[in-house]
This record gives C-alpha cells, sequence and structure tokens, in this order.
C-alpha cells in the first residue's frame, strides 16, 4: 500500500515521463497484490485527486546533471530565463535540488552577483562543458535548505520588496512573524526583516501591526503609503464636531 502510495504521488513530481512510468508500475503491481489489497489501491486511484498548479515539467536529463553537479561541487555555466523571459548567463555554484508546491528548485551560490538564489529548474538551460570544482559554502542561518528555499518561493513573487530595520529584539518580532520572513538581528534591541507584498499599502499596513517601532528606507511608494495611513490613523483619532 505504501509503495502504491508513492506511485501515485509522483505522477505530480514535475518530471518528464514520470507520469507514465509511474501508472505502468503500479498497473504492474496491481496484478501481484492480493484480492483484498488490490480492491484497496483502486479505490485509492479512483477516488484520489492529485491537485497540481499546472507547473511546467523538466528532463529527467536535466535533474541527473544539476544533482551531479551538486554532488561533484563542480560549478556551472547556465542560461537563465527570468520572469520577463529574457534569458540571463550566470555562473553558479550548485548547492541542493528541491521539490516545493509542484516544482524544481536548484539552490545556488550566483557568482554573477554574489548571492546565494534560488532559481527555478525549468528555466535553467546548462552550457557544456561544466566549470571548474569550487569549495562549498556555508548556507547563512541554520543550513535548513528546506525552509530557505521555502523562503525565497515566498518572497520571489512579491511586487514591491523593502528592508526593514524594526526596533525590538529579534526574538520578539520573530514570534509574531510567518516563519518564511527571515529575521536578523542587529543587537539585542533592534533586528532587520526583509518584507514584501503586492501592494505598498497593504505592506505599511501590514508593517504597522508588528507592535513596535521601525524604520524604512526605499521603495519610494511604500514611503508614500506610510504616509497615507499615518494620516489617515491620524484623522481617524480627531474628536467629531
Amino acid at each position: 500500500m505504501a509503495v502504491a502510495v508513492g506511485l501515485g504521488v509522483s505522477t505530480g513530481a514535475g518530471v518528464d515521463g514520470v507520469d507514465e512510468a509511474s501508472l505502468g508500475a503500479l498497473v504492474k503491481l496491481e496484478q501481484v497484490l492480493p484480492s483484498r489489497l488490490r480492491h484497496r489501491v483502486r479505490s485509492l486511484r479512483a477516488f484520489t485527486v492529485n491537485a497540481t498548479d499546472g507547473a511546467p515539467s523538466v528532463s529527467p536529463t536535466l535533474l541527473t546533471a544539476l544533482a551531479a553537479a551538486c554532488r561533484d561541487h563542480e560549478s556551472l555555466r547556465i542560461g537563465y530565463r527570468g520572469h520577463d523571459d529574457l534569458e540571463s548567463r550566470r555562473v553558479v555554484e550548485p548547492h541542493r535540488l528541491v521539490h516545493a508546491r509542484g516544482r524544481w528548485y536548484l539552490l545556488a551560490w550566483d557568482r554573477t552577483v554574489d548571492e546565494w538564489r534560488t532559481l527555478r529548474a525549468d528555466r535553467i538551460n546548462v552550457r557544456t562543458p561544466n566549470g571548474p570544482r569550487f569549495t562549498p559554502r556555508e548556507l547563512p542561518g541554520d543550513g535548513d535548505v528546506a525552509s530557505y528555499v521555502a523562503r525565497g518561493i515566498a518572497t520571489a513573487t512579491w511586487a514591491v520588496r523593502a528592508r526593514a530595520t524594526v526596533h525590538a529584539p529579534a526574538e520578539l518580532i520573530a514570534g509574531r512573524l510567518p516563519s518564511t520572513i527571515d529575521v536578523q538581528p542587529i543587537d539585542d534591541e533592534n533586528c532587520v526583516i526583509d518584507v514584501g507584498s503586492d501592494d505598498p499599502m497593504m505592506l505599511a499596513g501590514w508593517l504597522a501591526l508588528l507592535g513596535a517601532d521601525f524604520t524604512v528606507e526605499a521603495p519610494a511608494e511604500l514611503l508614500d503609503a506610510l504616509r497615507e495611513l499615518s494620516d489617515r490613523l491620524r484623522r481617524a483619532t480627531r474628536p467629531s464636531h
């Protein structure tokens, strides 16, 4: 039963050819199961819906190449297609492959910008041959790859981004935020958070709900939203006549 469940789940793995291979394996498995278990497996198939968001699949050849580069600590020369469909050339140090939310991601150190980046595998075009070997870097924070990538995915689509200095202890602020928001302590009384939203006014209101003083210097649309929110709240406290 565990194997049958695993084969059923794998049909949403986002890898070219896996759906057909998993279905074929599941059919063969049913043929050798006792009648009692065979009926259970068929019920499982008939009444289970694999909800996917139409995420693009990737070839197993690409995933194998990326995984091998991670294993051998070989840098990669890649073309990467951004959200604007324009391809940029990069040199990266691959760290780990992660499957999340129906998509495959490569966590890598991007030498082009000297930063850690979470790259969608379906947008990667590997250029051969691989580059020279590298010494693996330590991932920031506690080294939890899954959490780091989850934070990167959560923030990737923000239209408005800001880096806010919050004048409160990091432990206090971390307890008021989702786990996907990284809180970096400055000292015992201040910390920094990277936040964002699709709407500057929503972000302004969200920051106001932190329950602590904070400072932001950009972007301009967030500063305008904070001023507007401040004026609105001030008007709300004026006595009516």
